[in-house]
């Protein structure tokens, strides 16, 4: 990658975390879940970039030409699949703490102008 396209990617990058992070920050538990899914994009996306990308390469050693390292894809495709069971769990929680207190504020307390339904 040439620098250019360095800059891009970490800006990109950090773009992402930016918004994870803001998107975590937030009161109600659905922006949570969803900050929690963009930081892990924003890793997955950063292990990938850290395995310096290399077009038409091949994936092992053969002498002295470039080779694509496998080591980078392979954890970024665990990892995808792993954040989506951890996501679909986390997503189970809110509702449940919905279900629970009535409200879908990550403290458990109703705004003032928000109804609550007490069972």
């Amino acid at each position: 990658m040439n620098l250019s396209m360095e800059f891009l990617v970490s800006t990109g990058i950090g773009l992402v975390v930016a918004c994870g992070v803001y998107l975590l920050l937030r009161p109600r538990s659905f922006s949570v879940v969803l900050g929690l899914s963009l930081l892990g994009y924003a890793v997955n996306i950063f292990i990938f970039a850290m395995g310096r990308l290399w077009t038409a390469s091949p994936p092992v050693l053969s002498g002295t030409e470039p080779f694509a390292d496998p080591l980078p894809q392979a954890l970024v495709l665990t990892a995808i699949v792993i954040g989506f069971a951890t996501t679909g769990f986390v997503i189970e929680l809110a509702l449940r703490g919905k279900q629970e207190t009535g409200t879908d504020q990550v403290d458990g307390h109703a705004t003032p102008g928000e109804e609550s339904h007490s069972s």
